[in-house]
């Protein structure tokens, strides 16, 4: 009845049926994007251990009362009015604050080849410049870089996936306040 030879092999067999689960659970909470438009500033937008008023000036003031990302279109670099307001507010925080130094951050989607996305990165990282110059920022004070889809924020096969990493992220460099 219960012996080595049929306890083993049961055990094997739970065993395994267990760690396919709990490998399944994390890969469904894996496949949920982080829908917050600041995705991946837990730390500075109120994270564990970070209540309390922003100070003004400082990063996490920009980040919570400006915003500190847009979104694209699928294969494009236009701004959308949604983005245009965005930056706006950021060009205007920036104005406030002029010893403030930003790198705009370009990001594309997982599709397309590597060397597409590169440079529809650097297309929307320029076009983020571009708008924050004519807003009257000095386009001394800021840098750009591409990244691709080397950096995606959510990580599944879908299109609110894809949507949240078609991104230009304005990174503040230098100047801000503690």
């Amino acid at each position: 009845m219960w012996n080595k030879e049929t306890i083993a092999p049961r055990a094997g067999r739970w065993l395994l049926a267990a760690g396919l689960a709990l490998t399944l659970a994390a890969c469904s909470s894996a496949d949920k994007p982080q829908l917050d438009a600041n995705a991946g500033n837990a730390a500075l937008s109120g994270g564990a251990g970070q209540g309390g008023p922003a100070v003004p000036g400082s990063e996490r003031d920009f980040i919570l009362n400006v915003g500190d990302r847009v979104h694209f279109l699928v294969d494009q670099w236009s701004l959308t009015p949604q983005a245009q307001e965005t930056l706006r507010r950021q060009a205007a925080w920036l104005q406030r604050y002029p010893s403030v130094t930003v790198r705009i951050e370009g990001h594309a989607d997982e599709r397309g080849t590597r060397e597409y996305n590169l440079a529809l990165s650097a297309r929307r990282a320029q076009a983020v410049k571009n708008f924050l110059v004519s807003q009257g920022v000095a386009a001394s004070r800021i840098s750009t870089i591409a990244y691709g889809k080397e950096r995606p924020v959510a990580l599944c096969d879908a299109e609110r996936c894809w949507a949240q990493n078609r991104r230009a992220v304005t990174v503040i460099t230098g100047g801000a306040r503690s």
